[in-house]
């Protein structure tokens, strides 16, 4: 009897983990281009993590996402890690090579700017500073795609200072650190603003940064996409502002990984976000 070709599997590493609209959107994209394949969702404990990293290649797995709370984590495990991921210091894709090793990437940078590319296609970079609220794990990948398609200077406010500084150390002078305080003030100018923070995400704390200092006609986005029109995105509209909300994002940061896993680079379109918003 003749070898059949394993199928490709590929799925979400978290915990928890069911929340994740990637199932969804991996399926969908797998059944629009009628590729053999299949994506699940895959809740592995933080002390589990690594051997079932390392098993998941023998079972036929070609890669994996990987969410909270692992994406540190899995830069120490990696055989290889990019340049980027090194930079933001978490990752969220793995490719299984051929050759037995894991290699690590982080494309949430990419799919923050490509989903500002995608619906405020008159978005120019270099035209103003940037400021971002927030300076956790995703700030960072933000901060790094900004600088690195030439935002000239990227201010950025957290409640915790010392979480901010670490931005100016690791991406050099083009970063300029805010008091929490004084975050509505570093708005003045701004040609791009971000909310990396949690602050208006469904079930969290309200955000309350004032936004009087925001220009009109600037670009203001929100990584979060629960709700979708978050309280900075309607209140930034109010003032004049273009706003891009945070479903793109998760729907690009996804492209290169189901690429590599399926061999197809499949089109983020507005059939595409129906499919993730009602799963």
């Amino acid at each position: 009897m003749t070898d059949l070709p394993r199928i490709p599997l590929a799925g979400v590493i978290g915990h928890p983990v069911a929340h994740s609209r990637s199932p969804a959107l991996h399926g969908f994209w797998l059944r629009r281009y009628g590729l053999k394949g299949h994506y699940v969702p895959l809740d592995i404990a933080p002390a589990d993590f690594e051997s079932a990293l390392r098993m998941l290649p023998r079972m036929g797995f070609v890669g994996v996402n990987v969410t909270l709370p692992h994406k540190e984590n899995l830069l120490r495990i990696a055989d290889i890690v990019t340049d980027r991921a090194a930079l933001i210091g978490a990752a969220n894709t793995v490719i299984f090579r051929k050759d037995g090793k894991i290699h690590a990437d982080n494309t949430d940078g990419l799919g923050f700017i490509a989903n500002l590319r995608q619906n405020a296609p008159d978005w120019r970079p270099a035209e103003g500073p940037a400021a971002v609220l927030g300076a956790g794990g995703a700030a960072r990948a933000v901060v790094a795609a900004l600088l690195e398609v030439g935002v000239p200077e990227v201010r950025i406010a957290n409640r915790t200072r010392l979480r901010a500084e670490a931005f100016r150390k690791d991406f050099g002078a083009r970063v300029v650190v805010h008091d929490w305080t004084q975050a509505g003030a570093m708005l003045e100018g701004a040609a791009t603003v971000i909310n990396t923070t949690s602050l208006g995400m469904t079930g969290k704390a309200d955000f309350t940064v004032p936004l009087d200092a925001l220009q009109r006609g600037a670009l203001a986005t929100d990584i979060v996409y629960t709700p979708l029109k978050t309280q900075f995105l309607i209140e930034a509209e109010e003032r004049g502002a273009r706003v891009v909300d945070g479903l793109g994002m998760l729907l690009h940061q996804a492209v290169p990984g189901f690429e590599r896993w399926f061999g197809h680079k499949p089109v983020v379109d507005d059939e595409t976000r129906r499919v993730v918003l009602s799963a």
